[in-house]
C-alpha cells in the first residue's frame, strides 16, 4: 500500500479567492481526519494492534516527513494538516502585483485558488484600505502567483477557479480572438497541470489544451437538494424543465431526465453586434417558447448570470404563457452592474419565485434577498482536491446521477470516501 502524506498538499489563496479557499480547507481537514481514523481502525484490525498505537505511528511518520508547523497532531488523535500556505501579496502604486510565498513548497502538490469575478474590495500587504479589482486584475494576480509557485519548486500546480475567465469568448465570428482558449494556453505555458472549475461555458475550451487537464464540476446535486426543500416543488405533477436557450439544452435535459419531468425550450435569436451593459438592455431579437408551461411550475438551469437581462425577458415570456411559478438555478451568479435591483423589481412583479445560486462567486448583497437561495459547493471541491492529491478516480463526483438518485429516493448516498491509502498498480 502507498501512503500519501497530507502535508505534501499546499493551498495558496489569491486576493479574492480567500473566502472560498477557507471553506474548502475546512472540508479538506474533515476528510483527512475521518479517513485517517478509518484507516487506523482497518490497519489495527489487520495487524492486531490497538487503534491508538496505529494513530501514534501515523503521527510519527507525518512528523518525520514534515517536521515543524505544517502538521498539528495530539497524542492519540489523527493529524490535521494546516494546508494553507501563507503568501504575501503587494500591490504597487502603478498597479503591479507581487506574490511572495512565505514558506517552502518545494516538491509539494500546490492548489491555487482565485475568484476572478470577486468585485468586493480585497486587501494587499501594506494597504489599509481594500481595493476593488477587475477580472483582468484578478487574472494578473493569478499569473504572478503561478509563477511564484513554479519558481519556489512546486512539484505540481492545480488552479481552483470556479469561474473560468473569458469563458464566453470560446468561439470566433469574424475578426475575433479565441480568448478562452488563449487564457488556457497561458496557464499551460506557466506550468499548470490541472484546472478545477464549475460548469464551464463551453466544452470546446476543454479540447484546446495540449497537456493540461480540466476537471469540470457540476452543482446539480446541491441544486436538486435545494429544490427538494421548497415545499412540494419536486412532487408537483405540473412541473416542467425549460431550457433558457439552445446552448443550455444538455444541462436542462439532465435535470429533466433525472427528475423525470418534461422538457421545454426558449428559442432565442441574438444580435451579437449589441453589447449589453445592464438588465434593461439585451441583444435578443426574437424569443419563442417551444412547449407548454400553462399553470405549471417552471424550472430553468443556466451556467452563468451576468446582467440578467435575457433571463428576465425569458421569465416575462413564461408568465405571459401562463406559468404559475418560475424557479431558476445559476451555477455562476455574477449579478453584474445593477442586476440585483432589477431582479428585486422582477420579483416584486411576480416574474419569478426563487433563484438558486452557488457560492462559487463571492457575494454579499444578493444573500440578503428573500428570493435568493445560496448552495455551498465547497465540499464538492474539497472531495475533488482530495482525490486528485491521492491519485484516485473522480468518476462518481463528475457523474453524480447515482448520488442524486439516492437523494430523490430518500436514501442519500455519499460518494466513495477519499482514502489516503491506495493499492499500488
Amino acid at each position: 500500500m502507498k501512503y500519501s502524506n497530507p502535508a505534501n498538499l499546499a493551498v495558496i489563496a489569491c486576493p479574492g479567492g480567500e473566502v472560498f479557499a477557507d471553506e474548502v480547507i475546512v472540508h479538506l481537514k474533515k476528510l483527512y481526519r475521518r479517513n485517517n481514523e478509518r484507516t487506523a481502525v482497518e490497519l489495527a484490525k489487520r495487524y492486531g494492534r490497538s487503534t491508538e498505537e496505529v494513530i501514534e505511528r501515523i503521527n510519527f511518520i507525518n512528523e518525520i516527513a514534515s517536521p515543524g508547523p505544517r502538521m498539528h497532531s495530539e497524542k492519540g488523535k489523527c493529524p490535521v494538516p494546516r494546508l494553507q500556505t501563507p503568501t504575501r501579496f503587494t500591490c504597487f502604486p502603478n498597479g503591479e502585483v507581487k506574490a511572495e510565498i512565505q514558506e517552502s513548497i518545494r516538491g509539494k502538490d500546490v492548489y491555487i485558488f482565485q475568484d476572478v469575478e470577486n468585485r468586493y474590495p480585497v486587501r494587499f500587504h501594506g494597504c489599509e484600505e481594500g481595493k476593488s479589482l477587475s477580472i483582468n486584475d484578478h487574472l494578473m494576480t493569478l499569473f504572478v502567483t503561478i509563477d511564484a509557485a513554479k519558481q519556489a519548486g512546486a512539484q505540481r500546480i492545480t488552479l481552483v477557479i470556479p469561474n473560468y475567465p473569458y469563458a464566453r469568448q470560446h468561439k470566433a465570428k469574424g475578426r475575433e480572438g479565441l480568448t478562452a482558449s488563449r487564457i488556457g494556453k497561458m496557464f499551460e505555458s506557466l506550468g499548470v497541470c490541472h484546472i478545477i472549475t464549475l460548469d464551464i461555458h463551453s466544452r470546446d475550451i476543454m479540447n484546446s489544451f495540449t497537456t493540461m487537464r480540466l476537471e469540470n464540476l457540476h452543482a446539480s446535486y446541491q441544486i436538486i437538494k435545494a429544490l427538494s426543500k421548497l415545499d412540494g416543488t419536486l412532487l408537483d405533477d405540473d412541473f416542467v424543465v425549460v431550457s433558457p436557450d439552445t446552448g443550455a439544452v444538455d444541462r436542462n435535459k439532465f435535470f429533466a431526465s433525472t427528475l423525470k419531468k418534461p422538457l421545454a425550450l426558449l428559442y432565442k435569436e441574438r444580435d451579437y453586434s449589441k453589447v449589453c451593459k445592464n438588465v434593461s438592455e439585451n441583444n435578443i431579437s426574437q424569443l419563442r417558447l417551444l412547449g407548454n408551461v400553462k399553470d405549471k411550475t417552471v424550472f430553468m438551469a443556466d451556467d452563468l448570470l451576468g446582467t440578467g437581462g435575457t433571463l428576465i425577458k425569458g421569465m416575462e415570456l413564461l408568465k405571459k404563457n401562463g406559468a404559475r411559478r418560475v424557479i431558476c438555478s445559476i451555477s455562476l451568479p455574477l449579478f453584474s452592474g445593477d442586476a440585483v435591483s432589477y431582479f428585486d423589481r422582477a420579483y416584486n412583479e411576480g416574474l419569478f419565485y426563487r433563484i438558486i445560486g452557488t457560492n462559487a462567486v463571492y457575494q454579499e448583497e444578493v444573500l440578503k434577498r428573500e428570493w435568493y437561495i445560496s448552495v455551498n459547493i465547497s465540499k464538492l471541491f474539497a472531495q475533488v482536491i482530495s482525490r486528485l492529491h491521492n491519485g484516485l478516480s473522480l468518476s462518481s463526483l463528475l457523474d453524480n446521477r447515482e448520488i442524486i438518485k439516492g437523494l430523490l429516493d430518500g436514501t442519500r448516498e455519499s460518494p466513495q470516501n477519499e482514502l489516503p491509502f491506495q493499492q499500488d498498480a
